[in-house]
């Protein structure tokens, strides 16, 4: 969820404008794409492999001073990675199967997309295990009157191959080719770094998040908030189970709850980390996403969000977590210049537990952005 100054009034006339030029590009990326698949089915997988989409942002797709929600980018993001993923466990044969996504990594918003914008998406499989594979994810948007173009944002993410047949039933990936060792090894260490991790924050996330009653301002209970969504047919793959992509759209609303209960003032989705798909939602189930502010420094909010699921016609199931994230915010002034976030009050050894946990996480995310940057200079 994004909060940015108004753009000008002429932004939505933009996309009148554009339709024409969209469509033609479009039209060439189809034969793009085509020409690919023809390709990939002649010379096999490869460490590398790509697919982009593109669609022009509309009004719809943004809030009401202009800039496109976080939550529709991950969706984007989403549909990108199942796209390429299913793609290539059906290259082989053996059972049809649909790819499900099961954890995505550390997503950075490095820019805002407006309306009128074109946003190309492009996922890249960069490693393959016996039965997951790893895809990593470029959002450019395009100014396409000026041909201006940023990179929005990236993400990596994890999928596994469900049979057509038998949901339960996890097939095998096909490998594909590594340029080197090095690169072959190096996505070996990021598969079993986010398998520990996953199975780490699982056992951690089962907790029951309470509601509470009549809390004061700047409390984690002030702004806590709660969003209830009824699965239905449009929110479903063909397995009739949630898209990942639309569980994320979700959360990031909820998180933007939080962030402007807290502070009152314009907000918008610094990054994301990992989030972990631990149970998968069926359609017909009601989830309630719950989001809450864990810590909070000088300039940033995180807001843990987790995704509760309960069946209407199979109650002995019971509520079950499926979800669980952590999302940074930052508060901006009408200039887009970053404002101070109130202190967080802090009530309880619990919430001073999760205060110090949410610290550590950020130290640990600063030092990997500060290293980052030395880096690249």
């Amino acid at each position: 969820m994004r909060c940015f100054r108004p753009r000008s009034s002429k932004a939505a006339d933009q996309v009148d404008k554009t339709a024409a030029v969209v469509e033609k590009h479009q039209a060439s990326q189809i034969q793009q794409i085509s020409k690919d698949v023809r390709e990939g089915g002649e010379n096999g997988a490869q460490h590398g492999s790509r697919y982009q989409l593109s669609r022009i942002m509309r009004p719809d797709d943004a809030n009401i001073v202009g800039n496109v929600h976080g939550g529709i980018i991950l969706k984007m993001i989403e549909e990108a990675g199942c796209i390429i993923s299913t793609r290539h466990c059906n290259t082989q044969n053996g059972d049809r199967c649909l790819a499900a996504l099961v954890r995505v990594e550390k997503t950075e918003f490095l820019y805002p997309v407006f309306i009128g914008e074109v946003a190309h998406v492009t996922a890249e499989i960069m490693y393959t295990s016996k039965h997951s594979l790893e895809v990593q994810v470029k959002v450019m948007a395009e100014n396409i009157l000026t041909g201006t173009k940023k990179l929005a944002n990236k993400a990596a993410l994890w999928y596994v191959p469900c049979s057509l047949q038998n949901v339960d039933k996890i097939t095998e990936v096909p490998p594909i080719k590594y340029a080197s060792a090095e690169q072959e090894e190096e996505g070996r260490k990021r598969y079993e770094a986010q398998k520990m991790e996953r199975l780490e924050t699982k056992a951690r996330t089962e907790e029951v998040v309470p509601y509470p009653s009549s809390p004061e301002q700047h409390t984690v209970g002030f702004s806590q908030s709660s969003l209830i969504h009824l699965v239905g047919p449009s929110d479903c793959t063909l397995h009739d189970y949630v898209h990942g992509g639309v569980t994320m759209k979700l959360m990031d609303e909820v998180a933007g709850i939080v962030a402007a209960r807290h502070c009152n003032t314009n907000i918008v989705t610094a990054s994301v980390d990992a989030i972990n798909f631990h149970r998968k939602i069926k359609k017909g189930c009601v989830v309630t996403v719950t989001g809450r502010l864990t810590f909070v420094s000088n300039k940033s909010m995180e807001i843990e969000v987790v995704v509760d699921a309960t069946s209407l016609v199979e109650e002995d199931k019971g509520k079950y977590r499926a979800v669980s994230a952590f999302f940074t915010f930052i508060s901006l002034d009408k200039e887009n210049k970053p404002l101070p976030v109130p202190p967080l009050k802090i009530d309880g050894e619990e919430e001073q537990r999760r205060f110090e946990e949410g610290k550590a996480r950020y130290l640990q995310n600063k030092a990997k952005r500060l290293a980052e940057k030395e880096r690249l200079q």
